[in-house]
């Protein structure tokens, strides 16, 4: 397992996280408890929850886990989120002052700890002054509730004014930032990327197979069944059958991670999962799995390096598909030509 810095912290967290978000749902007790059994043991320190996955019964599970394993709880890396509603009252969302004291004192019983080591806010508040969330989370630190903490699912210039409010009041600096990421999914690279390079924050990556389809899974035409995602659910959200079945780009991705994986003896999983983790600014690719089986595939990844042409050729597979402008030809290509006489 390699490790790398939490963002520009100090804190050393595995370069794979175990994702929750099938505890208690996909994945029952005992199954969650031998995946946390099973990453620990091959070198994860990294665990990500979230207050809302399974209605508060991932980050049970987890507690009852960590209670059990007191020696490896001391070397876990423990991240949980807050935003979305726990509760039917108007101040049961958001990122206000009254619902992030809630939510988080909530989240430190079911998890059964005094400190949460990365607090992230789960999705943008529009409501909320960022300043109000911001002072929240430096007073929470300060309190030793949580240690670092970092966002999810935010836009470029809302992580960059974050970080500018956070330096303007002089409050701890967030660390990092979980979106989506994957070689189907690429559009952060626009802005989200950017702003996380410049001002030192790490990237955790979630879906990171893109819903199951960079695993291999599906064939060209060939509508999924059985005990799929997309088997139980063609329509699912962005990972849509028909959508992502029609769009040619789609099957050259997964037509270069194919070839690759034969020529690793790999599976498709491990290569896109070393693509991704070879990206810059990723700190921790978060890994989700419905049994042991799936996540130990998935942190074979993690000796898995690929070679520059190898990269080369899925990054240029998976080119995002744009317009000319603001980031095609027309724009950011334009701007990016080196410059012979006169702008």
């Amino acid at each position: 397992m390699e490790y790398r810095t939490l963002g520009r912290s100090g804190a050393i967290v595995s370069a794979q996280a175990l994702g929750t978000m099938t505890f208690g749902a996909e994945a029952d007790e005992e199954t969650s408890g031998e995946m946390l059994t099973a990453f620990i043991e091959r070198g994860g320190t990294f665990i990500d929850t979230a207050d809302v996955y399974s209605a508060g019964i991932s980050e049970e599970i987890i507690g009852r886990w960590l209670a059990a394993h007191p020696t490896e709880a001391g070397q876990v890396v423990l991240a949980t989120k807050g935003r979305f509603p726990m509760g039917e009252g108007p101040n049961d969302v958001g990122l206000s002052r009254r619902h992030l004291r809630t939510a988080l004192d909530a989240s430190l019983r079911r998890l059964g700890v005094e400190h949460i080591d990365l607090y992230q806010m789960h999705a943008w508040d529009a409501l909320t002054p960022v300043d109000e969330t911001l002072r929240f989370l430096d007073d929470a630190v300060a309190a030793g509730k949580i240690s670092y903490y970092g966002f999810s699912n935010y836009l470029g210039w809302q992580l960059t004014k974050a970080v500018a409010v956070a330096s303007a009041h002089g409050f701890t600096a967030p660390v990092t930032l979980q979106p989506q990421y994957n070689l189907l999914v690429r559009d952060i690279e626009h802005e989200i990327v950017p702003a996380a390079l410049d001002a030192g924050i790490g990237l955790l990556p979630w879906s990171p197979l893109g819903g199951g389809w960079l695993s291999g899974k599906y064939e060209r035409d060939v509508a999924p069944t059985g005990l799929t995602r997309l088997g139980q659910n063609p329509q699912r959200g962005m990972e849509a059958w028909e959508a992502r079945n029609a769009n040619e780009r789609t099957w050259r991705v997964l037509d270069a991670v194919a070839e690759i994986a034969e020529a690793h003896s790999a599976s498709a999983s491990q290569v896109a999962l070393a693509w991704l983790a070879a990206q810059p600014a990723v700190t921790s690719v978060i890994l989700g799995a419905r049994a042991v089986e799936q996540l130990t595939d998935n942190m074979a990844a993690s000796g898995l390096h690929l070679g520059g042409d190898e990269l080369r050729r899925l990054t240029d597979a998976s080119a995002p598909e744009m317009d000319d402008y603001p980031y095609g030809v027309a724009g950011v290509g334009q701007r990016n030509r080196p410059i012979t006489g006169g702008r």
